[in-house]
């Protein structure tokens, strides 16, 4: 497992043995980020993100090398934090990150009362745990974490959809990777709708 692209690309990270990660695949992950970017490699420059269950903190840790103002990583399991600071602090990333050992609904709690505003929120959430993409999908909507212009990503298994609609959320794109996928969602406005 690797870095993809940007200033720490093809730098190694690294897993837990005997724990329940499954980290988001480098293939995958770099379909993510050519899907974020549709070619303008800076098109992450200054964004904020959230890193739900964010296991090794590969997808965060992407988005920094790729010049991510900051990246939240809510994981809640404290070996899981732990390698999660391991892997920044064998990059030497000193800034521009905020770990948030904290269950997910308590975390976005957290993280509303700090005034926090995401441009991208990926979350992956281990795949037995198919009623979490709900729960989060449907906290997401309602809270003043995401805006107009958010993005939200769930990666899933092929085989099982999480949903179209949650709250104002709506899926506008679904990409799938072997037995992966990509769901993508944002804010419906009115405009939308009517499309």
């Amino acid at each position: 497992m690797r870095v993809i692209a940007g200033k720490y690309g093809s730098r190694p990270l690294q897993s837990l043995r005997g724990l329940a990660i499954r980290p988001t695949s480098d293939r995958l992950r770099e379909t993510l980020f050519n899907v974020l970017t549709a070619g303008n490699p800076e098109a992450l420059e200054g964004s904020v993100w959230l890193d739900l269950f964010a296991g090794t903190g590969a997808v965060g840790i992407e988005a920094i090398s790729r010049g991510a103002k900051q990246v939240y990583f809510v994981e809640s399991a404290a070996p899981v934090v732990a390698l999660i600071r391991k892997n920044l602090a064998s990059l030497e990333i000193g800034g521009g990150f905020k770990i948030v050992g904290d269950e997910f609904a308590h975390a976005l709690w957290r993280l509303q009362r700090q005034h926090v505003a995401a441009d991208v929120v990926f979350l992956d959430p281990p795949y037995r745990m198919k009623n979490v993409y709900g729960e989060v999908l449907h906290a997401l909507s309602n809270s003043t974490l995401i805006w107009a212009m958010s993005v939200v990503i769930a990666e899933h298994e092929k085989k099982f959809d999480p949903g179209d609609q949650f709250g104002s959320l709506h899926r506008f794109r679904k990409l799938a990777q072997g037995d992966a996928a990509l769901s993508f969602y944002r804010i419906a406005t009115a405009a939308y709708l009517r499309r």
